[in-house]
């Protein structure tokens, strides 16, 4: 389907924060996507520029705006953990399709959100889980998507094809994140001092992405996933290394086949990129753009399976993968305001 003439009017709700401002950069040069509304308690009335200093070139000033009080066709609820859920039924009861960047839809199974959130799930709906290049069919049709973690973006298309292929028994991801990850909000954690000329691992067996990873990866076969975030000092990126064990009767896969694995997987997929032999992902070639650099294939003599990623966390990681989802949703080209590669250096 093309919609070249159509226009999509958009609401964000929780716009303040680093996920709203990028939805903000990124739909501005949108040519199919008006901005109809951006929503905040705390900065009612600023103008937009008052919080995102980047973004100039805008009329738009933050409203505390009711749901029912929007101006739109779909709306992304840019808002935190346990708010989500309090908003979006109401969203969809007004009929505006949702792209939700919380945690509270990401889940099939309701008990292992409350588990890894401690807090209670309230709402029925059931969102599609917004990795465009594994569930685009299902996203063409859906009302309500869970975008994705940042984290497990990065860990899930990693690897991927190697759980769609059988071809492994146990996964362990081990992640590097920039501080922009960590929200808007200062802390301790990422007041500079403690964060620069380091590396800080943190919820070492505990990170409530690891579920999310663990849902997409060991569906197929219950394979065993492990994952353990570390804070580096950058502002953005995720670079994840996906050590993976093969299976006995896999252990004769050789590093050209692995490849070819990979490029055949995402050979229509506009936005993930697989490297040459020898080639590594860098943070720097992703930043600030909704590319996904794949590479650094490797076999080693115990079978372990090495493959590595690196996205913006803020782009492919959630606002641009949102949008992404939103141009599937609405019948768009999947690149339409989307176009531009990473920065380097």
């Amino acid at each position: 389907m093309n919609n070249g003439d159509k226009m999509t009017k958009v609401a964000i709700i929780g716009a303040s924060g680093y996920t709203g401002g990028e939805l903000i950069r990124l739909l501005l040069n949108h040519p199919h996507v008006e901005i109809t509304d951006i929503t905040s308690r705390k900065y009612d009335n600023v103008p937009v520029h008052k919080i995102h200093p980047n973004i100039r070139e805008s009329n738009l000033v933050f409203k505390d705006k009711n749901p029912e009080n929007l101006d739109a066709d779909l709306v992304f609820t840019a808002t935190p953990h346990g708010a989500s859920m309090k908003i979006v039924p109401d969203l969809i009861n007004l009929d505006f399709n949702v792209i939700d960047l919380s945690g509270d839809y990401r889940f099939r199974d309701t008990k292992v959100y409350e588990k890894w959130y401690g807090m209670e799930h309230t709402s029925d709906l059931k969102g599609v889980f917004g990795i465009p290049e594994i569930y685009k069919e299902e996203i063409k049709k859906a009302k309500l998507i869970a975008n994705p973690g940042c984290f497990p973006t990065g860990a899930i298309l990693a690897s991927y094809p190697l759980v769609k292929k059988d071809l492994v028994s146990r996964i362990i991801i081990d992640s590097k994140t920039g501080v922009s990850g960590a929200g808007v909000s200062p802390s301790e954690v990422t007041h500079y001092p403690n964060i620069a000329d380091n590396v800080n691992p943190y919820k070492i067996t505990k990170h409530r992405h690891a579920a999310e990873i663990q849902q997409e990866l060991g569906g197929f076969d219950e394979i065993k996933v492990s994952f353990t975030p570390h804070l580096v000092p950058v502002t953005r990126g995720i670079q994840t290394t996906s050590h993976s064990l093969l299976k006995e009767d896999n252990l004769d896969l050789t590093t050209d086949e692995l490849i070819k694995i990979y490029q055949d997987f995402y050979k229509n997929e506009i936005f993930v990129n697989i490297m040459d032999k020898d080639e590594i992902p860098h943070l720097r070639s992703v930043r600030g753009s909704n590319y996904a650099h794949i590479g650094g294939f490797e076999i080693d003599d115990t079978g372990r399976l090495v493959v590595l990623s690196a996205i913006d966390n803020l782009v492919k990681g959630a606002s641009g993968q949102a949008i992404h989802n939103m141009n599937i949703m609405e019948g768009f080209p999947e690149d339409e305001g989307l176009k531009f590669i990473g920065l380097n250096p």
